[in-house]
């Protein structure tokens, strides 16, 4: 897939943003006929360079620790996620380049990455379908504003989408975690499934352990290569066995001939014409040459990720929206949300010393929420997931153990540690409006474009879950017989998560909320946003698949609307 490189031109369709939502609007609007613009605020990606998951640590100049003064130097925010290694950290935003503003006694740490492919490349790759316990929660208890969608609406679009990236997975039959297109599942090992049967004996269908659902592929799946368990996906995929922009939407969207990518293309706002009550296209920044870029496009979306599509609206003022495109509910960078997470609880499960793993699967277990699924809690609403896995001390403790030659390799090899399995959450995060970004009146990044200041924090019901997470993890451990039980929660800013959302949200009502239930802008109708920013409320599941299901459903009504001339 080549990039080529205009400073100006006028498309059908504008994307900001070449990641998990980008990459399936370039595709969606290619194949429905619509030549298109994808530009990327950062470089080219070569998977045959710049993907490393086979070099090894004695390759590498820190042998796998890093530069530790450079990434303090350079990404003190960034070095705080683990997927920031000596390996890639690379794809992450170097912070003095890319400032952004918070309170030190309300800190959230924004986790970026500017390349081709954005964040698509390091994610978790879990991908878990919502329900209307979800869509329907808001509305239910008079928190926010309503879902103007429900799942019925949304669950052909999770079809699409799963069929296409693939998704391997056990159906459960869960009514607050539907079922999707699967395909086979990867294997828990012992010390998973004895949790599973302790839980069933103990809850029933009420608490439940599973397979994570994870976006990689366990069979060849569309000139894909299945999964070889080398283990560190966030460094890349030679074989595009786990999905990302760069390895299937984008070359998908190539593949129409209708593409046109221009990474290096920092947009800092959208062009908005008074008179016909349109979007006109973008202004942007050349991030190599700092030369002014402007494109002209019938519609416009953005996908940026929550923050930056929220920054470039409220950058893009006007007469009529002084206060940033689109924000005449003053909605505009409000309800901020991440998931709670880092509190669960580990222990030791005694016996099958005998057992032991082969190879690295690239994935988890997961347990879906049980808690006010049926019966209401009393100190809190909503919910959360756990995520976690059993393994055993494996030979990599050799790294700080003495020790040199074929008989040291092979103890390591032979005496492993005993089972343990961990429990971590992830809860849901309330829509509030005191949780918001704003454009900071001074501060600046390297291209010009003002930063943002970002206030963020954890409410009551959060704290309540991550104390409830703690419960409800050693009670299953517990059931299962384990040993030496321990509880935690690591207290970790919002921001860490890396699934920050909700600050241009869907909703019924154009005073309340700044899009529709077709992603489109109440204001203006040919702006839609499909990352992120759109969401109303978080619920506990990771959101990449939701976010890629409303941007393929997004894209066929923009479409639609197009060819009525509608916008």
């Amino acid at each position: 897939m080549s990039a080529s490189e205009p400073k100006s031109g006028s498309y059908d369709a504008i994307v900001v943003g070449s990641g998990i939502s980008g990459g399936w609007a370039a595709k969606e609007l290619t194949e429905n006929g619509l030549r298109t613009l994808v530009l990327e605020a950062g470089p080219p990606i070569v998977p045959a360079q710049d993907f490393v998951e086979h070099v090894q640590d004695y390759s590498l100049p820190y042998r796998g620790y890093g530069n530790l003064r450079r990434l303090q130097a350079e990404q003190p925010v960034q070095s705080q996620t683990g997927a920031c290694d000596e390996w890639v950290s690379k794809w992450f935003v170097n912070d003095h380049e890319n400032p952004y503003h918070n309170d030190s006694d309300k800190p959230f740490l924004w986790i970026r990455g500017r390349h081709v492919g954005g964040r698509s490349l390091m994610w978790g790759r879990q991908v878990y379908r919502w329900s209307d316990l979800d869509f329907e929660a808001n509305a239910k208890e008079g928190i926010g504003v309503d879902w103007p969608i429900r799942y019925a609406d949304i669950a052909p679009w999770y079809s699409h989408v799963e069929k296409f990236i693939g998704v391997s997975g056990q159906a459960e039959g869960l009514a607050q975690l539907p079922d999707g297109e699967f395909l086979p599942p990867m294997q828990l090992n012992c010390a998973e499934l004895h949790v599973r049967e302790a839980m069933n004996r103990r809850w029933g269908r009420e608490r439940v352990l599973t397979i994570g659902r994870a976006a990689i592929l366990t069979q060849p799946h569309l000139g894909r290569a299945a999964c070889h368990y080398c283990g560190p996906c966030w460094r890349g995929c030679i074989t595009h066995s786990y999905f990302n922009s760069v390895g299937s939407t984008l070359p998908a969207a190539a593949a129409t001939g209708r593409l046109t990518l221009r990474p290096s293309s920092v947009v800092a706002e959208v062009l908005y014409d008074e008179r016909t009550n349109r979007a006109s296209g973008v202004r942007a920044v050349d991030a190599d040459t700092l030369e002014t870029l402007e494109y002209s496009a019938r519609v416009v979306f953005l996908c940026a990720s929550a923050l930056e599509s929220a920054r470039i609206l409220l950058n893009s003022r006007s007469a009529r929206f002084p206060t940033g495109l689109g924000n005449s509910s003053g909605e505009l960078g409000r309800n901020l949300m991440d998931h709670a997470f880092g509190a669960g609880a580990e222990g030791a499960i005694p016996g099958m010393e005998d057992h032991r793993t082969f190879g690295h699967r690239p994935n988890g277990i997961y347990v879906p929420r049980f808690r006010n699924v049926t019966d209401k809690h009393g100190k809190f609403v909503r919910g959360y997931g756990f995520q976690g896995g059993g393994g055993r001390g494996g030979w990599e403790r050799g790294a700080r153990q003495r020790g040199f030659g074929a008989a040291f390799k092979n103890s390591l090899l032979r005496e492993l540690g005993p089972w343990r399995v961990g429990l971590g959450g992830f809860g849901e995060c309330l829509p509030r409006s005191d949780n918001f970004c704003t454009l900071h009146p001074t501060l600046k990044d390297k291209w010009g474009v003002p930063a943002l200041h970002i206030q963020c924090t954890l409410g009551p019901n959060e704290l309540e879950l991550l104390k409830d997470m703690q419960v409800t993890a050693a009670e299953i451990l517990e059931a299962a017989g384990a040993k030496e039980i321990r509880t935690f929660n690591d207290e970790l800013a919002p921001g860490l998560c890396v699934h920050e959302m909700g600050t241009a949200r869907m909703g019924r009502d154009a005073k309340t909320s700044v899009l529709n239930a077709w992603n489109q802008a109440h204001d203006v109708p040919n702006v839609f946003v499909t990352d992120g920013a759109c969401m109303t409320s978080s619920g506990n599941q990771n959101p990449s698949i939701t976010y890629m299901a409303l941007t393929a459903r997004a894209c066929d009504y923009a479409v639609q609307q197009l060819k009525r001339g509608d916008i």
